[in-house]
């Protein structure tokens, strides 16, 4: 089924609707030596908006805060119809201890900086951004509640968390009666599905809206290294440095280009819709430099894809993953605990 960005999606288990597609902002700006100037990215967000699309993602530290500032610019006129989304944890002032983490202090002040630079009077969606092992999981969860209940946050999500915390942390809001996470941020593509091992099974079970960063894998599977190979000026880039260039990564390329020639899409767009219509994820989250290259991730809606072809994408991509997954999914497991015995499978509960 062709999906439009005003097919929207319910996020989590939350009565918010959201396109299928967010519009990532990191790109809005360049004071990281890439990026789009202002008036480029304008016409990305206009561009997004005008197709019907609500659902943006930014956070006060992107591009040095110009990120949420064009942003807020941007979406003055809008207000109201787009789901605003941004995080907080990044350190803001290199050598202050406290001008990051997930602690109360830092979420406060990271708040009323975004506030700020968005132009408004509340947040529909906040992120914790990054993990740190640091901060008991009760004062994160108190903080954001009382953000809620300040009216300042509308909805919370977490963002790069273990998932035995992040369902720790659902289980300890339902039980106190604090703001549940509606939301998950995780990166995940078809050269990255670590995220189908725990936290994609988990926020499925527990009413987390997933949403996948990074879908292209860096641009890898957009094709952009299929001829450079592994070699010296491909292993020095920045995504080579991260080990997203590898053999592995380069093979998988080659079957999403070789769907993409079948299908008379992109390999960026088959890539992008492999991800979006997994029934796991919500809403994977794009950026783009240029409306060009805007225009080819929303191509991505457009795309079908052939059982086969499915098939080819799931077997040169799999995952091996792991115990325990492995053995209670194995033959000899199902035979000591089922045996003949058929048995369907539970139905996903309502609003998930």
């Amino acid at each position: 089924m062709t999906l439009t960005l005003d097919t929207y999606r319910l996020l989590g288990r939350s009565g918010l609707r959201v396109s299928p597609l967010a519009l990532g902002t990191a790109t809005f700006g360049t004071e990281w030596g890439w990026g789009a100037e202002a008036a480029e990215a304008r016409k990305l967000f206009d561009t997004y908006v005008e197709r019907g699309g609500n659902f943006l993602d930014t956070a006060p530290t992107y591009t040095d805060g110009s990120a949420e500032r064009l942003l807020g610019e941007f979406a003055r006129e809008h207000r109201e119809r787009l789901v605003l989304a941004t995080k907080y944890t990044t350190l803001v002032r290199p050598g202050d201890p406290n001008s990051g983490g997930p602690h109360r202090k830092s979420l406060f002040a990271s708040v009323e900086t975004s506030l700020r630079q968005l132009g408004t009077d509340y947040l529909d969606l906040l992120f914790l951004h990054v993990w740190d092992f640091t901060t008991p999981v009760e004062e994160i969860l108190r903080g954001l509640d009382d953000l809620v209940r300040q009216g300042k946050v509308r909805y919370v999500a977490m963002s790069n968390v273990p998932a035995w915390e992040v369902s720790r942390m659902q289980a300890i809001a339902d039980l106190r009666g604090w703001s549940p996470l509606i939301a998950l941020q995780v990166e995940y593509s078809l050269i990255r599905r670590d995220a189908e091992r725990d936290l994609i099974p988990m926020a499925r079970e527990l009413g987390l809206g997933v949403m996948p960063y990074s879908p292209l894998g860096g641009g890898v599977l957009s094709g952009k290294y299929r001829d450079a190979g592994s070699g010296e000026s491909t292993r020095r880039s920045f995504n080579a440095g991260l080990g997203m260039v590898t053999d592995r990564t380069l093979a998988i390329a080659d079957v999403v280009t070789e769907v993409a020639a079948e299908a008379g899409h992109t390999p960026a767009q088959v890539a992008l819709a492999w991800t979006l219509r997994n029934p796991g994820v919500t809403a994977p989250v794009v950026g783009a430099r240029t409306l060009a290259q805007l225009e080819g991730n929303l191509g991505a809606l457009d795309v079908e894809f052939t059982p086969d072809q499915l098939a080819r994408l799931d077997e040169v991509s799999a995952l091996d993953l792991g115990y325990p997954h492995d053995l209670l999914a194995g033959d000899h497991i199902r035979a000591v605990t089922r045996g003949d015995l058929v048995i369907e499978p539970r139905a996903t509960p309502a609003g998930r």
